[in-house]
């Protein structure tokens, strides 16, 4: 435990809580309780479509906590407020010159106080977009839209940023769901570097372009040793079609040694096949990591035994790497098939491949002390070894399809706020 608390930057518990009161530690340069839930002060309105308004919220696609201040959490944009159009593949934007960004939030009386935004830029220090990237360049088959019905074109510039890591330095590492792309950013917002699929130098493995849309590389974090990064699929990839790989419960994680660009893969099993499958991933230790797997729905009293929404710890260790030296299109083939297509495990057994292992540690529906009323549980933070944070994605304070309209959490009646939610841990991450 010790070697954990050390890794992480952590502070030893506080010697007088109670056994039980593991919330509450020393910190370098805080002493701070958490609460069991912090709510986001009222969001600004970024504008308004028709008589909804869109708010500037969005936050907490990602989260990682500040290792020096522990009242401070960075949390994550994804590609701006939008909506899903009524023609096939296609997004309606609100805010089309939206740039994403990282908010610095301040939990003070037990409310996140937004402070200031990062926003992130290329290297020439021009603002990114939301919008999608060309074909060969990460595109993802999908075509935006302004609220007028316009087509608002591509970008090489465009990023749906959903994984958030920072270094010991103070940069920034951020995937996204286009390419996918890990872009390195300096501590302003400022590029440093872009991997995908097809940058020379580093790269991500040519397989990784299969992604299904909109379900891109969702989780990214960084080992407590700062040397390696490890970044999970939100879905089974495409591999090689959507038809092939119906049903198949295989989802990617890679590791990126960051001095060299050595990559490593491995299967982690997703629990069902229904579901919107993972949504972030955080380093414990060089090894092992928790998970955060849902659906997309909204838990009310009378739903909340069928909503999932779990936390997992897995351990790479003994898992299979399945990389392919060739780095083909396909990845690594298993009598002409992708792991993809081999679907379940008892499959994948007998090409004596092992997935990560994997111990659930935490249920939202179960283990918070109010009901989690979110749909997108999307960010999580290690505190210590037995306390841990999620946070939600608002969407701005938007849903719908073709028609804007305000996202309203049904079991408490009023628009999705962004929100960070403590869970004592009933047996301890190591």
């Amino acid at each position: 435990m010790k070697r954990l608390y050390s890794v992480l930057g952590i502070a030893l518990l506080c010697a007088s809580c109670s056994k039980n009161d593991v919330s509450k530690i020393i910190d370098p340069i805080v002493s701070l309780t958490y609460p069991d839930k912090a709510v986001a002060t009222d969001p600004k309105v970024l504008g308004t479509v028709g008589e909804v308004k869109v708010y500037n919220g969005g936050y907490g696609s990602s989260m990682v906590q500040d290792p020096n201040d522990k009242t401070v959490f960075y949390l994550l944009t994804d590609r701006g407020p939008n909506i899903d159009g009524t023609e096939k593949n296609s997004k309606v934007f609100a805010n089309p010159m939206f740039t994403p960004q990282i908010g610095k939030f301040r939990l003070k009386d037990n409310v996140l106080v937004f402070e200031s935004a990062i926003e992130l830029k290329n290297k020439n220090g021009v603002k990114l977009n939301g919008l999608p990237n060309p074909e060969g360049k990460g595109g993802s088959g999908e075509n935006a839209l302004d609220t007028n019905g316009k087509d608002l074109g591509k970008s090489e510039d465009g990023i749906d940023s959903e994984g958030l890591a920072r270094a010991a330095d103070g940069s920034w590492w951020v995937s996204d769901e286009y390419g996918p792309h890990i872009v390195h950013f300096d501590a302003s917002g400022k590029e440093i570097e872009r991997i995908n699929p097809w940058t020379t130098g580093k790269k991500l493995p040519l397989v990784f372009a299969k992604r299904r849309p909109n379900r891109g590389m969702e989780g990214l974090t960084i080992t407590p040793d700062g040397k390696t990064l490890v970044g999970i699929m939100q879905f089974p990839l495409y591999n090689p079609s959507k038809d092939a790989v119906k049903n198949s419960f295989v989802i990617r994680i890679v590791t990126m040694d960051i001095a060299t660009g050595n990559t490593k893969q491995y299967v982690y099993m997703m629990e069902r096949t229904d579901l919107q499958a993972v949504s972030e991933i955080a380093a414990v230790s060089n090894s092992t990591f928790i998970v955060l797997e849902r659906d997309d729905k909204y838990a009310t009293e009378a739903t909340r035994k069928d909503v999932f929404k779990k936390i997992y710890q897995i351990d790479l260790a003994g898992a299979t790497d399945i990389s392919d030296d060739k780095n083909g299109e396909k990845g690594r083939l298993f009598d002409d098939k992708s792991v993809e297509e081999l679907k379940d495990a008892t499959t994948l057994a007998k090409y004596n491949i092992k997935p990560v292992t994997k111990t659930l540690v935490a249920d939202l529906m179960t283990d918070i002390k109010e009901l989690y009323p979110h749909d997108k549980a999307e960010g999580l933070a290690v505190i210590n070894s037995s306390l841990i944070a999620v946070c939600n994605d608002d969407d701005f304070g938007v849903t719908g399809e073709g028609i804007y309209k305000s996202k309203i959490l049904p079991a408490i009646n009023t628009v999705d706020k962004n929100s960070i939610y403590f869970i004592k841990l009933k047996t301890p991450i190591k």
